[in-house]
Order: structure tokens, then C-alpha cells, then sequence
């Protein structure tokens, strides 16, 4: 792992280099690579380890037995993902986890951090609080999603998607993590009624769009 990444880890916040190695020694931490589209973790699985993003991303989605697909969250170099899952015992996984690119993903066996360590490591404490905020976080990225598909239109969506990202990025100007057909996923909409709404929105001088950059023209956000 980049030593730049594993310092910048939320996970790892507040540990120095060499407690950070006793870490994966102690969790047990064992990397795979998986190729674009290539599931990591499949619904009904039972897990007892979170995954860490090394490179690559990974998409966390919903797939009804229609195969209707939703995507609920996105994770990048140094985010974790299926935590809730590896530490309740037997609980199944209720989405995929899939490779959004060729994806490098260190596994962790987090269990360790909830029982008495044998070896009675000292970091235990810190990453249950670093666990304990980064859940918080995903909270409220799973609340903002409530909020942006909670429209009856598209363009409602959007509007409700695009202000958020400008708010975060602080400007009218800004990238999006998703492309079009995972955009369409996360909103919950159809991709061609998806591309549709954006070229008219552009037409009627709301947004100016590139592929993943977005600026958005008008309106009152507390934005530059």
C-alpha cells in the first residue's frame, strides 16, 4: 500500500507508521485485485471482514431479482466498505459490491477490534472510534441520497444532486464521482431519460456539462 494513502486512511487516523503495521498484522489484512465489474461481495454473503479501497473504486448497489439496479454509494483509495456487516455475526449482506474499474481492496478482519485481543494490542480504542465516525459519516451520505431521489421528476433530482455537490466542492464548478449510467442508477432513474433532462436543462440555461464536469449557471447557491 501507498504510504500516503494508509496515512490518510480515515480508518487508520491517529496512528503512527509503525502501529499502523501492527494493525494489518493484528486484523490480519490480506489484499485481492478484482478487474472492472467484477463483484468483490455478492447479496446473501456473510462476511467478517470490511474491505478497504487500495486503488481502483467500487460501487455499493441494490439489484432487485428484476435486476433493476440502484446505486447507493461509491468508495474510493482509502474508504472502507461492508464494516456494518463484519461486525453483527451471521447478518447478511443486502447489496453487491462491485469493481468500478480494475480495483486493488485490502480485507480486514475487524472482529478482533470487538473482542478482547489476546495479545491486548493498545490501537483497539482508536479504531473503534474511527469506525464509530466514519459509520456516522455514511449515515448522512445515506440521508442525502433520501433526499436526492426524493423528487417525482427528474430534473428534481438533479437539481437536489447538483446543489449538494456544489455546496461540497464550494463552487459552481465541479466533477462528479459517477458517469451517466451510474448517475442514473444512484438517482433511481432510467440513463436515456437520464441524458434527455440534461441536454434540456442545458437548453433552458440552468447547467453547461462535459461528461463528469458539471457547472451550474443561475440560481442562488451560497457558492462562487
Amino acid at each position: 500500500m501507498e504510504k500516503d494513502l494508509f496515512a490518510n486512511a480515515p480508518l487508520f487516523q491517529g496512528f503512527e507508521p509503525g502501529e499502523r503495521e501492527k494493525i494489518l498484522n493484528c486484523l490480519q489484512g490480506k489484499s485481492r485485485t478484482y478487474e472492472k465489474d467484477e463483484l468483490i461481495l455478492r447479496a446473501g454473503d456473510v462476511v467478517s471482514a470490511l474491505g478497504m479501497v487500495l486503488s481502483g473504486s467500487v460501487l455499493i448497489e441494490n439489484d432487485d431479482v428484476w435486476g433493476n439496479r440502484s446505486v447507493l454509494d461509491k468508495a474510493g483509495p482509502g474508504q472502507i466498505f461492508a464494516e456494518t456487516y463484519a461486525c453483527v455475526p451471521g447478518e447478511r449482506l443486502m447489496v453487491n459490491v462491485r469493481a468500478a474499474e480494475n480495483t486493488q481492496v485490502l480485507f480486514l478482519d475487524i472482529r478482533k477490534v470487538l473482542s478482547l485481543c489476546p495479545r491486548l494490542c493498545s490501537f483497539h480504542h482508536q479504531l473503534i472510534r474511527n469506525l464509530l465516525l466514519i459509520s456516522s459519516q455514511k449515515n448522512l451520505t445515506l440521508s442525502r441520497r433520501i433526499f436526492n431521489t426524493s423528487s417525482k421528476t427528474i430534473r428534481g433530482r438533479l437539481l437536489s444532486y447538483l446543489s449538494y455537490e456544489a455546496l461540497k466542492h464550494g463552487s459552481r464548478e465541479f466533477s462528479i464521482p459517477f458517469n451517466r449510467q451510474q448517475l442514473a442508477d444512484y438517482l433511481g432513474v432510467d440513463r436515456s431519460a437520464l441524458s434527455a433532462e440534461l441536454g434540456k436543462m442545458q437548453r433552458d440555461g440552468l447547467i453547461q456539462v462535459k461528461r463528469k464536469d458539471f457547472w451550474l449557471i443561475g440560481g442562488e447557491f451560497p457558492v462562487s
